[in-house]
């Protein structure tokens, strides 16, 4: 007798005796960093980031790697290994953490920050997170792994050596190069070079900056900025909004407050958490005592230097609060704000809106476009040039960067003579190991947005609802009644379309219109709902066609009786 046995199909993307890559988010984009590599049956996750919404996913605030690719074969996920604290390289971390299973690995200063996001989330528990220390290997399957300390504009910014069966991979995380980085030791060019003494088979590199021709500067030239802008404004009220994360320009602060005979106060809880972080970890240890806002105000305006969040806009952050006059921080016509940031690109319309704010209230605003208070903390080309000198790779592979980036940074990359270039993008399978590298599969990958207290498709119906009710409005319209007799009444009301004199005329001609409609269904229609409500539906909107050229979402509510499911 034969028994009939269920054959598990081998899964055709197991990486079997080779190396592959595959970018979930951040490849073709910037933000939401989700990275793939495997080997020998095994998965390695660098980094687990999101994005932050904006107008095409109405009602959302944050936005996610589709990771249903790895969920599916999280039997086979080693862990996640994160190179630095950075929202889009983390945030994602307490929402799928758990449910993927596997330990997180991080130095010293990502771990505290991304302790407390698990603690909030109330998932410490049951997540394993690993601190590794900076020069510390750590093995997981067929990876051997160490942190390359790099500059960036947080503290503990880190590149990783990924050691595989089939070459060694320089993977760099966000990264510039710093003569003078305030925080942190960067590794020196010798390291670097001997690294690339080694061998390097692959460089998956920052392509973010990729179009400035210049390098993206120094925090030291920022400090002697900062402070020579900061004792321009005597005997005024000074606030600088910069990125919470960015400890090394709260060090800045801290001594330009010091210089000049201001107290230092911080205003935002995002600052709150990175200072007790960084203190934590040994940064910050010259911070003069800071005070509260309302101690701020009972100062001379010209003895007080304000740390803000808002920088890039955010409508609930401290600096636009300021601005609408809902803080306790007030500024009066004369004092003076600071953008020590960079625009973020979609954030370029809230930031106006704040500045335009400010500069009607007579306040002074100085970005690092009239004084150089900011430097970015992605490379130039010179700085991916120099890298490529150090590191030598046979391979360089774009990320991190929106599609112009990534294709330039390959032109770069093979006129400084680099052997092979790959562009990718979010769901391509690419084998670095063995044969030439390249694209030779697609993989699940998509966008999911955090919809109230739920994670949803960023196309789902939701949202795409919102959208076309953003435009078009919308139309509810309930029919009672009997069917077999059809003896009905509507009712009819319109949100958001662009009627105020003529609505009820509206409101009047829609529920006659709907009457009729459903007056002329035949035979079996007259008792079937989804005939009825779709009768209604059309009867509804083209009387808003006709009354003001909208086209609504028209939602249909049926209380009647003798229906037929």
């Amino acid at each position: 007798m034969t028994i009939a046995r269920e054959v598990k199909k081998k899964d055709p993307f197991t990486p079997g005796e080779e190396l592959l890559f595959c970018a979930l988010g951040g490849s073709g984009e910037i933000g939401m960093n989700v990275n793939l590599y495997g080997a020998h049956g095994k998965w390695l996750m660098v980094d687990l980031g999101m994005t932050f919404s904006g107008t095409e996913y109405p009602g959302t605030e944050l936005v996610f790697a589709d990771l249903s690719f790895i969920e599916d074969r999280r039997d086979d996920l080693l862990g996640i290994v994160l190179t630095h604290a950075h929202e889009d390289h983390i945030g994602a971390v307490p929402y799928f953490a758990a449910d993927l299973g596997v330990p997180l690995y991080a130095t010293p200063f990502t771990a505290k920050l991304v302790a407390a996001k698990l603690q909030e989330a109330g998932i410490d528990q049951e997540v394993t997170l690993n601190v590794i220390d900076h020069f510390d290997n750590f093995d997981l399957g067929p990876f051997s792994m160490r942190y390359v300390p790099l500059a960036h504009s947080i503290a503990e910014g880190n590149a990783l050596v990924i050691e595989t069966p089939y070459g060694r991979v320089f993977h760099t995380g966000d990264w510039k190069l710093d003569d003078e980085p305030l925080i942190g030791t960067p590794a020196s060019p010798e390291e670097l070079t001997q690294i690339g003494d080694e061998g390097v088979l692959a460089l998956v590199c920052d392509s973010t900056n990729v179009f400035n021709s210049k390098p993206s500067g120094s925090e030291g030239a920022v400090a002697r900025a900062m402070q020579a802008e900061v004792e321009r404004h005597k005997g005024k009220r000074v606030v600088v909004t910069t990125f919470a994360s960015n400890v090394a320009r709260l060090h800045t602060l801290g001594e330009v407050a010091k210089a000049t005979g201001r107290r230092l106060c911080v205003s935002g809880r995002s600052l709150d958490r990175i200072i007790t972080a960084a203190e934590g970890c040994g940064y910050l240890g010259g911070l003069p005592d800071l005070i509260d806002p309302e101690t701020a105000m009972g100062l001379p305006r010209g003895e007080v230097l304000i740390v803000a969040t808002g920088g890039q806009g955010e409508p609930r952050a401290a600096l636009a609060r300021i601005a609408d006059g809902n803080h306790p921080i007030k500024l009066e016509k004369g004092d003076v704000v600071l953008f020590s940031s960079r625009q973020i690109p979609g954030n370029e319309i809230p930031i106006g809106r704040i500045q335009n704010q400010l500069a009607a209230d007579g306040i002074t605003v100085v970005t690092d476009r009239q004084a150089g208070i900011h430097v970015s903390g992605h490379p130039g080309r010179p700085e991916l040039e120099a890298l490529y000198g150090w590191l030598r790779p046979q391979i360089l592979m774009p990320v991190h960067g929106e599609m112009r980036h990534m294709r330039e940074q390959a032109r770069v990359g093979k006129e400084f003579g680099i052997p092979a270039q790959v562009v990718q993008k979010n769901g391509d399978l690419v084998r670095l190991a063995p044969g030439k590298p390249g694209k030779f599969a697609e993989v699940t990958n998509g966008r999911l947005v955090l919809d109230g207290d739920i994670i949803a498709p960023a196309d789902g119906d939701a949202i795409v609802m919102r959208r076309r009710m953003a435009w078009q409005g919308a139309v509810m319209v309930a029919v009672s009644g009997r069917a077999r007799s059809q003896d009905y009444k509507a009712q009819v009301a319109g949100l958001g379309l662009p009627l105020v004199e003529d609505y009820d005329a509206f409101v009047a001609e829609a529920e006659a219109d709907v009457l009729t409609a459903l007056g002329k269904l035949k035979g079996a229609d007259r008792r079937d709902a989804d005939a009825l409500s779709e009768a209604a539906r059309l009867a509804a909107r083209r009387a808003a066609v006709r009354w003001c050229g909208k086209k609504p979402q028209v939602k249909v509510m049926l209380m009647v009786e003798g229906l037929e499911a």
